[in-house]
């Protein structure tokens, strides 16, 4: 069920007026059983799934209460590796077998191995990590387990993030659900708005561009250089109006049932450091790693060297997260290279504070450096598998000749990204045009719904990081 079409649009108008006539209780399991028809909408065979993650972390959780460090320790692991066990064989068993055989090949042996095809589950890597990240917390005593079963299990599934996050913390969603809630007619007046920000972002800048980079990147040897770039920087758009706008969605349909989701995108284009790409960037994935991955490595304890390779190591499984191709794991290299680098940088030439790192030609120097590398990595993010990525970066680099783009393709989605991102960055405010004069409310409003009729399409588009 796509946020982006009639059948979501009936789905909410139903499930909306309904939570309201019910008390707290109520509305919870009321809320819990219309996301597991909202998951099962896709497939029902993988509600399966979604409930041994619920059940397995939500008594290994309890299970921990009061227990000693090492039963503690026994239920910490069985959580983890319940729910990396699902995501493992679901998602990344048919790349092993395949690199498996591939390598095997290469020394000369030829067995008969075959896939198993399998179908991974939509969502899988979201619920999976906010699940786990709950009994990881309970084990750390961040917080007490919670002993309503059917409050976790709406905290898991919750449909507004549950297949594209943000994949968010207990401490941050348990206690929403555990109050009374009261959802004023501001709040459903900013809810709306970031619904249909979301919508902008989606159909009329991810949806709007997909046709031509998804041409450029499926037959990269019939273009020439200036339009592999040109390629490129639409992909860079299409994929952050896609996933932006996905966030931006569920943030606005959650907050109608009284629900905060946290921002999982801050204007990550307008960023002078990969470091700071990454505090922008699908910031629910980019903390997580940090919290559940970098630090416990030893994060930036010790010497620099042991820094350097936890931010690698993270920065690699990060882009295996993505989904199980080469690619990503190269993807994940480029951009653990990159931080890396950054850091080196810093270790070598002093912190942002110096009076020269705050010039206006050295952000615009920063900046420069910072998206060309970005978007050279979202080659490999884009790509189906590494010959293309190679053809497409020996494209870019050749100089060549061949079929070209217009630019005007390019022009259209970048001014209405830029007139998104600009006042939302100036004010650090995601909805920094309710704050402005009502009639200059409303003429944004009309022109987002014409943006959004102008550029729809009778087929939605599924959202890109349902994939991952």
């Amino acid at each position: 069920m796509l946020f982006n079409t009639l059948e979501f649009a009936i789905f909410l108008a139903i499930v909306w007026p309904v939570y309201f006539l019910l008390r707290r209780k109520a509305q919870n399991v009321f809320l819990l059983a219309a996301s597991f028809v909202f998951y099962g909408a896709w497939n029902w065979r993988f509600l399966g799934l979604l409930a041994v993650s619920i059940v397995v972390d939500y008594f290994c959780a309890n299970g921990m209460r009061d227990a000693a460090q090492a039963r503690k320790r026994l239920l910490v692991v069985l959580s983890v590796c319940t729910n990396l066990g699902i995501l493992g064989f679901f998602k990344y068993c048919d790349f092993f077998i395949t690199s498996f055989a591939r390598l095997i090949n290469a020394f000369g042996m030829h067995p008969n191995i075959s896939t198993l095809e399998i179908v991974l589950p939509v969502g899988i890597s979201f619920y999976t990590f906010q699940s786990m990240a709950y009994t990881i917390d309970v084990y750390r005593g961040r917080f007490e387990p919670r002993r309503n079963f059917l409050t976790f299990a709406l905290y898991v599934s919750f449909f507004p993030q549950l297949v594209a996050g943000p994949i968010e913390r207990a401490g941050h969603m348990l206690p929403q659900f555990e109050r009374t809630r009261t959802v004023t007619l501001k709040a459903v007046k900013s809810g709306a708005y970031l619904i249909l920000l979301g919508l902008v972002r989606k159909m009329a800048i991810a949806d709007y561009v997909a046709p031509i980079a998804d041409d450029i990147f499926a037959n990269p040897a019939d273009y020439g250089s200036a339009a592999l770039f040109t390629g490129l920087a639409l992909f860079a758009l299409q994929v952050y109006g896609d996933f932006a706008g996905y966030s931006d969605i569920a943030r606005g349909v959650s907050r109608l049932f009284g629900i905060e989701l946290m921002e999982n995108f801050r204007q990550p284009y307008f960023s002078t450091s990969i470091t700071d790409f990454w505090r922008y960037w699908h910031i629910s994935l980019s903390t997580w790693l940090r919290d559940y991955l970098y630090i416990p490595l030893g994060g930036s304890r010790g010497s620099r060297l042991f820094n350097y390779r936890n931010l690698m190591l993270t920065m690699v499984l990060g882009g295996l997260w993505h989904g199980a191709a080469w690619t990503y794991i190269a993807f994940g290299f480029m951009q653990g290279i990159g931080l890396v680098g950054h850091k080196m940088f810093l270790d070598a030439f002093g912190k942002p504070e110096k009076p020269w790192r705050r010039s206006v030609p050295w952000a615009v120097v920063s900046w420069t450096v910072t998206m060309g590398f970005t978007l050279l990595s979202f080659v490999f993010l884009r790509s189906q598998g590494n010959s293309a990525a190679i053809e497409y970066f020996i494209g870019i680099f050749s100089g060549r000749g061949g079929e070209t783009v217009t630019w005007a393709a390019l022009i259209f989605p970048l001014v209405v990204t830029v007139l998104i991102d600009i006042p939302i960055r100036l004010k650090e405010d995601h909805e920094a045009v309710l704050k402005w004069p009502w009639y200059l409310q409303e003429t944004v409003v009309v022109a987002m719904v014409i943006l959004i009729l102008y550029t729809y399409q009778s087929a939605a588009i599924p959202f890109i990081y349902f994939q991952f």
